[in-house]
């Protein structure tokens, strides 16, 4: 059996769901390749998978008959699925959403998608995430609707020892984004300030693609630097090979400080859950992707309200109750051992290409 993934360019969550799925499926005897509309970033981590980076139709055309496809995946792209079957693709259809920005604009996306998925779509992929499922079952209760928890490789992505990024053990607060407002950087930088008065020797670690940034972010995140005083604190990194990114993750949760999460609305959050395999605590707001991973102070925290004020209290907590942390850091990599396996993820696609009558 062979699958297709499609996206728009190998970055961020999705790209690390493709590498790692395309990975898992082979131990099943699912050959899976790649296909983004356009280059980016996240390429460097691609290695032993079949991949290609086009946006045009005579490509993607010779791609899908040669590739002979048993069934295609389009993530997040409700007009790739007639462009396939005008370039002459029969196999069976997917539409998959992985993260739709904020609820409006989720709302407003599967609104406008939901007759092209209904006419060109045989199901429908999502996480366990309720704004998704809500809004799928919604505007589509004809179309099958398969919803999966997302896999993480606690067998590469874990706990890594590395002092030496850290030499001076400085408290760290980190954050992984892009510079957009759906992320919300700027409650990050506020939670910092902060945290800052009372831990004076904090540390910012900060990664992004820094090829992605909504237009004016990046002038709004300097003056902003600049205004709370924390320029000599931020290290800013971008595109960090994902390879690399243990050793950081497990280094802020080794300094008594923690992964802060700022987004308004997350579908899944990879950058939580393999902080959590890593035995990095993690701080949340509630962005209804992330309630699969954290339950208040057993597998992470939540602060509420998205105010910076609560931030601070819940990550001085963190830093300053030790006994606290390390229960957390172990409870969250329990839990996701347990529920985010690759065998998992693999048993539930075979269970859904096997409904599609795929797999048998």
């Amino acid at each position: 059996m062979r699958l297709l993934f499609t996206y728009f360019l190998p970055s961020g969550g999705i790209e690390t769901l493709n590498r790692l799925r395309c990975r898992a499926l082979a131990q099943a005897g699912i050959e899976a390749h790649l296909l983004y509309l356009r280059d980016g970033a996240g390429k460097q981590n691609i290695s032993g998978i079949p991949y290609f980076i086009t946006d045009s139709d005579a490509d993607i055309g010779a791609i899908i008959q040669a590739g002979n496809y048993d069934a295609i995946i389009a993530c997040c792209d409700h007009l790739m699925l007639p462009r396939l079957r005008a370039l002459g693709y029969t196999g069976k259809l997917l539409y998959e959403a992985q993260g739709l920005g904020e609820l409006d604009q989720a709302k407003d996306t599967i609104e406008w998608a939901a007759p092209y998925i209904r006419l060109y779509a045989q199901g429908i992929l999502s996480p366990i995430t309720a704004h998704l499922m809500e809004l799928f079952n919604l505007y589509l209760p004809d179309v099958h609707r398969f919803y999966l928890h997302n896999m993480v490789d606690t067998q590469t992505f874990n706990y890594r020892a590395s002092s030496w990024l850290n030499p001076a053990n400085q408290p760290i607060l980190a954050w992984i984004g892009r510079l957009e407002p759906n992320k919300n950087w700027s409650l990050f930088l506020h939670i910092a300030a902060m945290v800052a008065q009372h831990k004076p020797d904090l540390t910012l670690w900060m990664f992004e693609d820094a090829n992605i940034t909504t237009p004016g972010e990046r002038e709004r995140f300097t003056e902003m630097l600049a205004a709370l005083q924390l320029q000599h604190r931020v290290v800013l990194r971008s595109n960090v090979p994902h390879s690399e990114m243990p050793y950081y993750m497990s280094a802020v949760g080794d300094s008594g400080g923690m992964l802060v999460s700022t987004s308004n609305v997350e579908g899944f959050g990879y950058a939580v859950a393999e902080a959590m395999s890593c035995c990095c605590p993690v701080l949340t707001t509630d962005s209804d992707g992330v309630r699969v991973f954290i339950n208040h102070n057993q597998t992470g925290k939540y602060f509420y309200g998205r105010s910076a004020e609560a931030g601070m209290y819940e990550a001085l907590d963190l830093m300053n109750n030790r006994q606290l942390a390390e229960q957390i850091r172990h409870n969250a990599l329990a839990h996701i051992q347990t529920h985010f396996s690759e065998t998992k993820y693999i048993a539930d696609m075979i269970n859904i290409l096997g409904t599609l009558g795929l797999y048998r």
